[in-house]
């Protein structure tokens, strides 16, 4: 994850990630992006206790429209297993046993994962191909933060929680983060997640 003037979150959310229960283990990785809150103090607090959690930064310099598909870059080079995670600190999960339940969703053809939390557990999307979530992906991105939906419609709207990829195709899966398509383009992508996510 990603983090930038988010001291307070940190301290609310990231526990709940460092809490998560996956017995081959797993590490919690944290690109903070040059902050200027209390962010670096509560992380140096939190890696005291939790030895899966490391922590980098973006150089200030680097601070530009690109700047959360840098810092993801960089996360991806730091992580350290086959798979990586990229969400946000405040999509904090509601169980410990989530880690457990995508594991066993992944198989060998699988590429790519979308995760949504809902009231009643955890919905997995999953993708043989990274190409598939392609829309997914660059319209969610595009429009991430600018309403909140209830839990029920983020799935059909694709507004996921988290999405899980092979850390071999993360980098083919960022080339799809921060795009800027046109207001058409935009729509009929918002379209067609809504119409493959109704049924």
């Amino acid at each position: 994850m990603t983090v930038y003037d988010q001291a307070r979150q940190l301290e609310a959310c990231l526990p709940a990630f460092l809490a998560a229960k996956y017995e081959p283990g797993y590490q919690v990785v944290v690109v903070d992006e040059s902050s200027t809150d209390d962010t670096d103090d509560v992380l140096k607090l939190l890696k005291q206790s939790h030895p899966q959690l490391y922590t980098t930064f973006l150089p200030r310099p680097y601070r530009n429209q690109t700047r959360r598909r840098l810092a993801l870059s960089i996360g991806i080079k730091a992580s350290k297993n086959e798979w990586v995670i990229m969400t946000d600190v405040d999509k904090a999960p509601d169980t410990s046993d989530w880690l457990e339940e995508l594991g066993a969703a992944i198989d060998s053809t699988t590429e790519a994962v979308a995760g949504y939390f809902l009231k009643k557990g955890l919905r997995l999307q999953t993708f043989d191909d990274i190409g598939q979530c392609r829309q997914l992906v660059t319209k969610a991105e595009r429009k991430m933060r600018s309403s909140r939906n209830s839990r029920f419609m983020k799935y059909r709207l694709g507004r996921y929680d988290f999405i899980a990829v092979r850390r071999n195709r993360a980098f083919d899966l960022l080339q799809y983060f921060e795009q800027s398509p046109g207001a058409a383009r935009l729509l009929g992508l918002r379209w067609n997640v809504l119409l493959s996510n109704l049924f």
